[in-house]
């Protein structure tokens, strides 16, 4: 009896604790879920459009719709965001064929990395990232350039002779995804948000619960890793966990 007892106490405390816990992550996140956007629309586009300084970003490109800022997080980390606010990954607005193809503008915006660097990057290190509702603190809609994990680009260079243009499940890391292989001119063509809503079944009325990641896979083809949230399963389909802030793999090929 008295064992029992004390079977009941620990659970209830442990929920307590979870339940203490949850409110104080949910609350710190509603307190500074919107740091991104204001640096965004408070420093970055003013600063561009007033004094021609984008400071704290690096790039204000008000032509076509986005910033470049150098992220805390890993030496060579940098974002993209809009300049216009949207709001997460499931916004609507990036469904629609007349918004700017923000990934393919980050993979572009790659050669920031670069230049912090010191020298040239090859395509293979790097990689984009995009968080779901579930995976990320932000609400501002940001994509990752970083470099990609040393294992998964191990992965991706395996696979490769046998992703096509049809989606294919795939274990990175630790959690599934499904991946498909995409051309130079595909990725520029069709944002990669509009290809997962029209190609994976339900995902279109569910986006926020998507991450996705972009890599390199040769001859100008591009890797997109689509992963979605399985909370049960602790999945928060945070694609950026293929990456790797530290850039192990510069290491790898002999760079600085």
């Amino acid at each position: 009896m008295l064992g029992r007892r004390r079977i009941i106490i620990a659970l209830i405390t442990m929920v307590v604790l979870l339940t203490v816990c949850c409110t104080y992550i949910a609350l710190n996140y509603l307190n500074n879920s919107d740091q991104l956007w204001k640096i965004v629309s408070q420093q970055c586009v003013p600063g561009q459009e007033q004094r021609n300084d984008p400071s704290p970003c690096r790039q204000v490109n008000i032509q076509d719709g986005y910033v470049v800022l150098k992220d805390r997080n890993g030496a060579l980390q940098f974002l993209l965001m809009p300049v216009a606010k949207v709001t997460r990954v499931e916004s609507q607005k990036l469904l629609n064929p007349a918004s700017p193809n923000y990934l393919a503008e980050a993979w572009r915006a790659r050669h920031f990395m670069e230049e912090r660097y010191g020298a040239v990057i090859d395509d293979q290190v790097y990689s984009l990232a995009v968080n779901s509702r579930w995976g990320r603190t932000q609400d501002q809609l940001h994509i990752h350039i970083s470099c990609l994990r040393a294992d998964i680009r191990q992965q991706l260079d395996a696979l490769a002779p046998r992703l096509n243009d049809k989606w294919q499940s795939q274990l990175l890391g630790e959690h599934e995804y499904q991946i498909r292989m995409i051309t130079r001119d595909e990725f520029k063509r069709t944002s990669p948000f509009i290809r997962l809503a029209n190609e994976l079944p339900g995902a279109r009325e569910n986006m926020g619960s998507y991450g996705i990641a972009i890599a390199a896979l040769g001859e100008g083809k591009r890797a997109m890793m689509v992963v979605k949230s399985n909370l049960l399963m602790l999945n928060r389909a945070s694609a950026e966990e293929l990456q790797d802030h530290s850039c192990a793999l510069l290491k790898v090929s002999g760079g600085h």
